[in-house]
């Protein structure tokens, strides 16, 4: 009998394996802030478009907002230069590794792509040492100069090489002194006015006018300094040269004898860094000078600049990284431009390392442009990341309003690169992206679409009497320095550094806790403020003695009469002591309650009377002890190493002479030879427990999965004190009867504490307090870290969070049937029923593949088309594996490689979004977007270019039509059961079954607890022979219900007979029937409705199968009706019953009614 109560998780239906299909899947979406490591760029003036390379030989191009596009170069290189064939979509690039690789922007399935164009050419271009590269004014050539002093003449549409221009050849009629040795090919410069006329720079300062079709040298220019960079004129008559000692000259075509003017030192006259590239624009007010370097060596030798000189009007672009490239974008030069003999800048592009920054030419004073795109999203590092999604729009007009306040000096023209289409529709809702930073900013993105935008900047520095960095003119008078960027490396205080972060996006409420222990409450107002600030103090060990502090000092506060500008101001200031990292923290605005964590324990904060509730300290005896007893654990590892040694060479002698007496002993034991398994027996084993590998299935013959052991952590080996996760729940902690507001607290070492509150109603809240009483205390047997908790009811949804179900934005969770607790561990995931903590499913994640939690949040999926929708928990894994598990049964539902394992900081950066999308750092400047919903994909890029008709080659409709057909015929319609309906199983012990299906996780043996709740079956149609097809109503929980009229036209056509076989040895077990009545009674209505959910799907059934189902569909339709007939039911799983079953006409009799099927 123990036996039927105990039995496998069932297996994932049909039905279920297609929703799973329909709701999860693995797809990148985009990358949003600024490339890493950016080594080139290019600009597109007919498309508008911006390109920018990399050193991981990763190329980004973007347009208007929306319109993105990306691809990677195969091999480790890095992106030397790029060039645009204008108006073409096609881009070049040049790589370290001397390689040129030819690149299109295509319109496929409803986005933009970058995709490489290979070239099967007898006679590859072979470059060695390349320097310098130019596209030709019309963009049909590129020439390559290298190291070696030749020009290699590239025909870009097919990357082969048409001539040569010898270093032989270009110095002919040059002096001999500059002819021996006249260095790299330094620069080339192709004339605007004159495709066939070539600039050639040497880097010892040699300068040649080529003629491309006469194949000669023009003209001559000998410069005084090493040479950096050359640029034309407009009118192709006159050059600009600049020179590694800071200096710059202008030269005539017609002249070149010497320069038109004297060199010119901008930052003279002392000793200045070399001008590594210059740009000579034409303007209505003369010509634009805008140059790279020249800061005077002594004083400013270590600025990284950008000069823009226009006449008097003079600034230097100051940034705080190194400048890779800048370009001037000129209106002369864009499609359908009006002629008039001038470039007209409007515009400047500057890349630097870490972030790019955009001038506005036509403004006053010529300011920057906001950045609709391309942030440095790590202007200051940044330390945490929280997700908020479906922002109110009231919340979000007013962090708009307060973000343009802060950018009152910023350009208010378009942005200036707004090529491509973007295709996306509007959002269906906002969402935020809040980054904590070291420098104690908080920053708000718009998250709602592909482009990560910057609204607001928090900052919370000034709190702690330490001034905001604020860009403002530099005190010295020349050069006329102006601080252009945001990126600023430096922290004024690394205690400042934002670690954990909150907010309800409903009461307008923000948390965020810091590295000192300070935790700041925060609410939006849209007026300027000037106000006095409460801080309490709120010590966590609760007077521990023994506990010495030896971290740093508590943040000194400014409390008193603060300036407070729009946007979020703070309301209370709670300093934690030890002012230890905040490394847990959970806020309910309906409650007013705040929960902050450390290493040494916790605290809970009204933040609506501002006092503390209730402290503990969470360290164990040992760590509150001194050094002393940190010196005693070592002293007893090391002895504990040296057992193990003197163990492991004992075992090497012993294994050393039995192999000598096997040996000498080999004749003698002929007849009685040992089995290998048998040999291993009588070995010592080197380790507690064998590697997986070793133990296969066929050598054990035992489906079971092979479950690695983990050792549960140890003091020795682990902090067990720190505050992992906190959670509010309001949900049945004391009985099963009424329900009331709890706090759950995980720490690292697998300690659960659960709090019953006592919450005044808000009539009466500023006056009563708030109690708080522990109510249950639980210790997972492995002592794992809890990464966090949810509470679901009877319908498997993740409780609400505050104030969604008063402002329907979710439904009243369900608080009449069953709640459960899913506790998430870094090995596993368990769930205990409510109150009773009763075990019903586990999940023992690392026994079975080796692997540990590191991220997840609980997760609402839904399916396209319809309002189906359910909870699963999202996770990654420190594999780098992204991980979808259904809260009903722990039961993996997705899998997939997101990073590799090395990628410590993305693991440990991850944060998963309520819709099932996912943000990490791919790397110190960029964020990596994934969704492993199907619901989920508005953050993929959907974009199109225009291009002119005859560029690309039309699509072949009937391969498309094909592919179309081959998807519909793989798309199935099915009709499924809600998971959210499905019906969690209870333990009745912690005994562990091993996983039907290899996909499965190792779950505990349960016995079948539910009712029946299946909505709805539809009637399924089809028309395959050898199939029939069966039609069930639905099954409700009424005791009247009986089978439909389509059950019982379905019956009459059987042509099987089964009789019932339950009556011989009734009375022999009527009383042991008896006594687990009501424990079975559960378990056959759940089977029940299985069978309904199984049969949901238009799927087709064998005769014998539909026979034996509706059979116990039947039966246990008759059970409900009359419950006497559950003792026949149990019958069957203790007597032996032979059920004839025959292919000739027959009838199923059930309960009085025939059922009849055909064939």
């Amino acid at each position: 009998m123990l036996k039927f109560l105990k039995k496998h998780p069932p297996k994932e239906s049909e039905e279920r394996e297609q929703l799973k299909k329909e709701l999860f899947a693995f797809q990148k979406c985009v990358d949003h802030g600024f490339p890493s490591k950016p080594s080139a760029l290019a600009y597109d003036p007919k498309l508008k478009l911006l390109a920018i390379g990399t050193k991981s030989g990763a190329i980004r191009i973007y347009g208007t907002p929306g319109f993105e596009a990306s691809a990677a170069h195969e091999g480790d290189v890095s992106v030397s230069n790029l060039f645009f064939v204008p108006d073409e979509g096609y881009i070049v690039s040049v790589c370290s590794d001397n390689s040129l690789h030819f690149w299109e922007l295509n319109n496929r399935n409803g986005t933009c792509v970058l995709e490489e164009k290979k070239f099967e050419s007898p006679e590859p271009v072979k470059l060695k040492n390349v320097s310098s590269s130019c596209l030709s004014t019309d963009a049909s050539r590129l020439f390559v100069g290298t190291g070696a002093g030749n020009v290699h003449v590239i025909d870009v549409k097919s990357l082969t090489e048409s001539s040569v221009i010898t270093l032989e050849s270009l110095t002919q009629n040059v002096p001999d002194d500059v002819k021996a040795n006249p260095g790299a090919v330094e620069a080339v410069a192709s004339n605007p006015a004159n495709k066939d006329q070539l600039l050639i720079g040497f880097s010892k300062g040699l300068v040649v006018l080529w003629d491309t079709v006469k194949t000669a040298v023009e003209k001559t220019f000998n410069t005084s300094s090493q040479l950096e960079s050359l640029a034309w004129n407009r009118s192709g008559e006159e050059f600009i040269s600049s020179h590694s000692d800071g200096s710059y000259a202008v030269w005539s075509v017609n002249n070149p004898a010497a320069p038109k003017d004297p060199a010119v030192s901008p930052y003279g006259p002392f000793p200045c860094k070399a001008i590594n590239k210059i740009q000579w624009k034409a303007t209505q007010n003369g010509m634009l000078t805008v140059l790279s370097g020249g800061m005077p060596r002594a004083s400013f030798g270590d600025r990284h600049t950008v000069g823009i000189i226009e006449g008097d009007n003079h600034i230097v672009a100051d940034l705080s990284s190194r400048v890779v490239d800048f370009l001037v974008l000129c209106r002369g030069d864009e499609k359908d431009a009006v002629d008039t003999g001038r470039d007209d800048p409007h515009a400047i592009v500057i890349l630097a390392e870490e972030e790019l920054v955009v001038l506005d030419l036509e403004s006053e004073s010529w300011p920057a442009f906001r950045l609709p795109y391309l942030h440095s999203v790590h202007s200051s590092a940044i330390t945490s990341t929280h997700h908020v999604s479906n922002v109110p729009e009231q919340l979000w007009q007013k962090i708009v309003d307060a973000g343009d306040a802060q950018n009152k000096n910023v350009s208010k023209r378009d942005w200036p690169i707004n090529g491509g289409q973007s295709l996306s529709s509007p959002p269906a809702t906002k969402d935020l992206l809040l980054t904590g930073h070291e420098d104690g900013t908080v920053r708000f993105w718009d998250a709602s679409t592909t482009s990560l935008r910057l609204l607001y900047k928090l900052t919370t520095s000034s709190l702690f009497g330490i001034p905001d960095h604020v860009a403002s003119v530099e005190e010295e008078e020349w050069p006329p320095f102006r601080k252009v960027g945001t990126f600023d490396p430096y922290s004024d205080d690394p205690r400042l550094a934002i670690q954990k972060l909150a907010l309800c996006p409903l009461s307008e409420t923000l948390v965020s806790a810091g590295a000192a222990g300070q935790v700041l409450i925060f609410t939006l107002e849209r007026q300027e403020r000037e106000l006095d600030l409460k801080e309490i103090k709120v010590n966590v060990l609760n007077d521990h003695e023994g506990f010495v502090w030896k971290g740093h000092d508590a943040l000194s506060s400014s409390t008193e009469g603060l300036k407070l500008a729009q946007g979020f101001q703070p309301t209370l200031i709670v300093q934690l002591e030890p002012p230890a990292a905040c490394t847990a923290l959970a806020l309910h605005s309906e409650w007013q309650l705040v929960a902050a964590g450390t290493g040494q324990g916790f605290a809970l904060i009204d933040y609506a009377q501002k006092k503390e509730v209730i402290t503990r300290c969470t360290l164990n005896p040992d760590e509150l002890t001194g050094t002393s007893d940190t010196i005693v654990a070592r002293g007893k590892a090391l002895k504990k190493s040296l057992r193990e040694s003197f163990r492991r060479l004992r075992r090497r002698r012993s294994e050393k002479n039995q192999r000598v007496e096997r040996v000498k002993s080999e004749e003698k034991e002929a007849t009685t030879s040992v089995t290998p398994s048998e040999e291993r027996a009588t070995t010592p084993t080197e380790t507690a427990a064998a590697a997986p590998s070793e133990a296969t299935p066929a050598a054990s013959g035992d489906a079971k999965q092979a479950e690695q052991q983990t050792q549960p952590q140890t003091a020795e080996n682990a902090v067990t004190s720190i505050v992992r996760s906190l959670y509010f729940a309001d949900t049945f902690i004391i009985n099963g009867v009424s329900h009331s507001p709890s706090l759950w607290v995980g720490t690292s070492g697998g300690h659960i504490f659960v709090y019953s509150l006592t919450v005044p109603a808000s009539d009466k809240r500023a006056t009563e307090e708030v109690q708080c009483v522990l109510a249950k205390e639980i210790k997972l047997k492995h002592r794992a870290p809890v990464l966090g908790m949810a509470v679901i009811d009877g319908k498997n949804n993740v409780l609400p969070d505050a104030f969604e179900v008063v402002n329907e934005r979710a439904k009243a969770p369900d608080m009449e049937g069953q709640h459960s607790v899913i506790i998430c561990s870094e090995e596993q995931l368990k769930t205990f029923s409510l109150p009773a903590m009763k075990p019903r499913w586990k999940n023992k994640i690392t026994a079975v593949d080796g692997t540990r939690l590191r991220k997840l949040n609980f997760v609402t999926f839904r399916r396209e088309g319809d309002n189906y929708s359910e909870s699963d928990i999202a996770c990654v894994t420190n594999t780098g594996d992204v991980r979808v598990y259904s809260v009903s049964t722990l039961r993996k539902q997705l899998s997939s490689q997101s990073l590799t394992k090395e990628d410590v900081n993305g693991i440990s950066s991850f944060v998963f979004t309520k819709d099932g999308q996912g943000f990490y750092l791919q790397s110190p400047s960029e964020f990596s977007r994934i969704t492993l919903s199907t619901a989920s994909t508005s953050a993929i890029p959907k974009c199109e270019l225009e291009l002119a008709e005859g560029l690309r080659p039309p699509p072949e409709p009937k391969e498309e039509e094909a592919a179309a057909d081959k998807t519909l015929t793989r798309q199935p319609t099915v009709e499924v059961t809600p998971a959210s309906e499905e019906q969690s199983q209870e333990a009745a012990g912690e005994a562990d079954v091993a996983a039907a299906s290899p996909d499965d996780s190792r779950m505990d043996t349960s016995m079948m607890s539910a009712d029946i709740t299946v909505d709805s079956v539809k009637d399924v149609l089809a028309e395959p022979e050898g199939t029939i097809v069966t039609s069930v109503r639905t099954v409700t929980q009424t005791t009247t219900s009986t089978v439909s009229e389509n059950v019982a036209s379905a019956a009459q056509e059987a042509q099987q007979t089964v009789t019932n076989t339950f009556t011989n040895g009734l009375a022999e077990i009527q009383d042991g029937v008896t006594d687990v009545l009501r424990e079975t009674q559960r378990e056959v209505t759940t089977r029940t409705s299985e069978f309904v959910t199984r049969t949901s799907e238009k799927v087709t059934h064998t005769g014998e199968e539909v026979i034996k189902q509706l059979s116990e569909l039947k039966m246990t339709t008759a059970v409900i009706e009359d419950p006497s007939l559950l003792k026949q039911k149990l019958v069957e799983s203790t007597v032996t019953s032979t059920t004839t079953t025959t292919t000739s006409d027959s009838a199923v009799t059930t309960n009085g009614e025939e059922i009849s099927v055909e064939p």
